[in-house]
Order: structure tokens, then C-alpha cells, then sequence
């Protein structure tokens, strides 16, 4: 007769490390591929360029209209005769349809771009991974971005919640599947 030793029951998450991990907390753990990681990672640069690149020219195209409607004062202030007046008349009007039509268009080429931006985000696996686990374990949805993804990819550690001290380890050890572990740092008693 074969006696069976009954282990106890070890949860998986919520479970301390060893003594030599110094108070450090296991709160959720999954795997990334790192294939497509990789590949995430340009796309996820072009769209976050592109949306920086949109608001750029939109900036310069309002500072632009800004010189020309400045400058036409003493334009018109300067000079003699009746044609400064068509001038600064066609400044003005020039200067007023800019705005109107940047006004109008503006938020639709933003948007353009935040949306791709969005589909770019919701394609990718990996990040809809991190993206929940970071939801479940420290209920703060708004943290996690695109940024946030990024800089776990590179740096290999992000702080996700640093009053509690939740932080995102990548251990890219083995290169057929990445772990992403999110674990708390428990302060030591003195």
C-alpha cells in the first residue's frame, strides 16, 4: 500500500516568493509572444508618431496664421495709398477663412489618428493582455497606455501603482515566451 502525502493547497497568485526575494508579492503572471512583441513595438512607435506629428503641424499651422494676422497691422499701419487697404482686407479674410477651416477640420484629423492609434492597440494580443491584468490587479485602467507598454518592453520594469508599490517585471530569458510578472514590494519590518 502506496501512502499519498497530501500537499496542501499553494494558490498560484498572491503567493510570497522565496525568502530571497525580499517581500515581493506575486499578483498575477502571464506570458507575452515575443514575436509579435517585437513587431508591436514599431507599429505601436508609428502610431504614437503619427498622432505627435498631427498635433505638431496643426500647432505650426496655427502659429503661422498668428505671425500673418500679427504682421498685418503694421503692414496696414505703415503704408500710404488705397491698396494696402485690398491687401489687409485680403489678409483679414484669408486670415478668418484659415481659422474657420482649421477649426472645422481639426478635431477630424486628430481623430483620425487617435483611431488608429486605437486599432493598432485593440489588434494587439500582447498588449490587451497587459492591459487587463494591469485592470484586475490595480483597478486603474487609465494608467495603462501605450507609453506604459512600450517602456515594459524596453526597460524590462515599469512601476504601475508606486504608492503601493506594484511594479511589472518582463523577463525576456526565453526567447519562445515572454513572462510578465506583476508583483507587489511588500515593505520590510525593520
Amino acid at each position: 500500500m502506496t501512502t499519498i502525502t497530501a500537499e496542501p493547497f499553494v494558490p498560484k497568485y498572491g503567493q510570497m516568493l522565496s525568502p530571497d526575494a525580499n517581500g515581493i508579492l506575486v499578483l498575477d503572471e502571464f506570458t507575452l509572444d515575443p514575436a509579435a512583441a517585437r513587431k508591436e513595438q514599431h507599429g505601436f512607435r508609428a502610431a504614437l508618431g503619427a498622432v505627435a506629428l498631427t498635433v505638431r503641424r496643426i500647432l505650426a499651422l496655427r502659429l503661422f496664421i498668428a505671425v500673418v494676422a500679427i504682421a498685418n497691422l503694421p503692414l496696414f499701419l505703415l503704408s500710404t495709398g488705397w491698396w494696402i487697404y485690398a491687401v489687409s482686407l485680403a489678409l483679414v479674410i484669408g486670415v478668418h477663412t484659415a481659422v474657420s477651416l482649421l477649426n472645422r477640420h481639426e478635431p477630424r484629423l486628430r481623430q483620425r489618428d487617435l483611431l488608429a492609434l486605437h486599432v493598432h492597440r485593440e489588434r494587439s494580443e500582447n498588449y490587451r493582455k497587459v492591459r487587463d491584468a494591469v485592470k484586475f490587479v490595480i483597478d486603474t485602467p487609465t494608467r495603462m497606455n501605450e507609453h506604459l507598454y512600450l517602456e515594459l518592453l524596453a526597460a524590462k520594469r515599469v512601476a504601475l501603482h508606486l504608492a503601493i508599490g506594484t511594479v511589472a517585471l518582463l523577463d525576456t530569458s526565453d526567447d519562445s515566451a515572454w513572462k510578465v510578472r506583476i508583483v507587489r514590494e511588500l515593505p520590510q519590518a525593520a
